[in-house]
């Protein structure tokens, strides 16, 4: 059974920032290094780091399979731009496998629908490219570059995926969604 559970508490918060250190320290130290990695934590998954964006409008979603902890993602809804950021879309490594990226995305979706917002989009670092991979499966598209100075000396030398949002109908239909495969 797989749940996405909005974070509210203190621990929860603790709990994707374990979460976060987990998965980032297998997963991204090959890809950007063990500093730019410890930094990352700090700046952007501590405790503190999160609660102060779940205050400026993230919304934190716990991932549990079997009631287990395996994951998280955060988002920002911009309903005036019509647009959703995905922040974050994290899985442990031994809970990949499972279809739980493809539950997330499709939670994020139907958010994205109840929302009336049109396009979802996140950025992936240029050398992850399983990931790439795996976006580019889930329909998104790659728009191209973007690097951006997160302090500390390091940058994030990224692609911006996006992906258009199908709006049902009121017969539940998908319009505008991707064909199946």
């Amino acid at each position: 059974m797989i749940d996405l559970i909005e974070v509210h508490t203190e621990a929860q918060i603790a709990d994707v920032a374990h979460l976060a250190r987990e998965i980032w320290q297998e997963h991204y130290v090959p890809i950007i290094g063990q500093e730019q990695v410890d930094y990352m934590l700090g700046k952007f998954q501590s405790e503190q780091a999160i609660t102060e964006q779940i205050a400026d409008a993230y919304e934190y979603y716990i991932v549990t399979h079997h009631e287990k902890s395996v994951g998280y993602t955060a988002v920002v809804p911009k309903v005036s731009e019509a647009s959703l950021m995905i922040s974050k879309i994290y899985v442990k490594k031994s809970a990949r496998g499972h279809g739980l990226g493809q539950k997330m995305i499709e939670f994020v979706e139907d958010l994205c629908r109840n929302l009336h917002i049109k396009k979802m989009w996140l950025t992936v670092n240029k050398n992850n490219s399983h990931s790439i991979a795996w976006y580019s499966r889930m329909d998104f598209t790659n728009t191209g570059p973007i690097l951006q100075d997160i302090g500390g000396g390091f940058v994030m030398d990224d692609f911006r995926m996006e992906k258009t949002i199908g709006q049902q109908t009121p017969a539940g239909d998908v319009l505008g969604a991707a064909p199946e495969k």
